[in-house]
């Protein structure tokens, strides 16, 4: 493919520069119930001083979730989704000045924290709703479309693909085009592969191992593997918080192979590791 995307990303609201390579997008879960922090920033207060930690620690991005999609958790209402995001939102747009996304595959929720000062849409149905798309274009704001097979609820129930590299692919440049056709500019798309969600161990690995393949849409590419199961499995460590080394080398492996965006829950290391891997692999 041609076409590739420039150094620098910006829209009305917002801004990324990625000429030295990849960046960190800060994980600001305000749920009970998310598998690494849940609870932890449950009360409104503490998540907003802990997205103004995120932003001086050195992330590019926060994205802000208000519905757990760890293997297994159950949905929640709208409304409530509402009512845990956007007062964080409001308050946090006001105290940093970096894009803040909205982690939802809900129209209505996105719309609202489109609305309190969001500026970027994180879609893990990757346009499930079609109106996700046209939402993203109204606002010209990027979008990120990430992979899954099944729901969170079903997703680990037995994943199975015949190649999951291609299919994953194949997905992921279809709903891509599929953001274009509603007015979305090829530049403010993002593709993630959706690691977990729906995926075996060997799928995951498969995936990081040709996360090239990704980038060679010229599409940006966001990953998401901070602290998740599969690092448990190879590392031994069942205690999320404490795969932060395992997550790192798979940060910098995909800062290396040119993600534009590594996801994360542990800002002021992966901070770090990209700027080494920027400094070695981008310069």
């Amino acid at each position: 493919m041609t076409n590739k995307p420039g150094k620098i990303l910006q829209w009305p609201k917002g801004k990324l520069d990625f000429s030295e390579g990849c960046l960190i997008m800060g994980i600001l879960n305000v749920t009970p119930d998310s598998f690494s922090d849940g609870g932890q920033f449950i009360d409104t207060e503490k998540a907003i001083a802990h997205g103004v930690e995120m932003a001086s620690q050195g992330a590019a991005i926060i994205d802000i979730g208000g519905e757990s999609t760890r293997p297994g958790s159950e949905p929640v209402s709208i409304n409530e989704e509402i009512a845990r995001v956007t007062p964080v939102i409001k308050s946090l747009s006001k105290k940093v000045n970096i894009p803040i996304s909205i982690d939802t595959y809900h129209f209505e929720v996105a719309k609202a924290a489109l609305d309190s000062g969001a500026s970027i849409l994180n879609d893990i149905t990757a346009l499930n709703d079609e109106r996700m798309g046209e939402l993203a274009a109204e606002y010209e704001v990027p979008i990120i479309l990430m992979h899954m097979q099944g729901t969170p609820t079903t997703m680990q129930a037995e994943p199975k693909y015949k190649d999951v590299v291609q299919e994953v692919l194949d997905y992921l440049i279809e709903r891509a085009n599929r953001a274009e056709k509603a007015g979305v500019p090829k530049e403010r798309i993002f593709i993630d592969q959706g690691i977990g969600f729906g995926k075996t161990l060997e799928h995951n690995l498969e995936l990081l191992r040709n996360i090239d393949k990704f980038v060679a849409t010229d599409y940006r590419v966001l990953i998401g593997t901070s602290r998740k199961s599969f690092i448990g499995k190879i590392t031994g460590k069942p205690i999320p918080s404490e795969r932060i080394f395992g997550t790192a080398a798979t940060v910098a492996l995909c800062a290396k192979a040119g993600a534009a965006i590594a996801r994360v829950h542990d800002v002021p290391q992966m901070v770090d590791v990209v700027k080494i891997a920027n400094t070695l692999y981008h310069k």
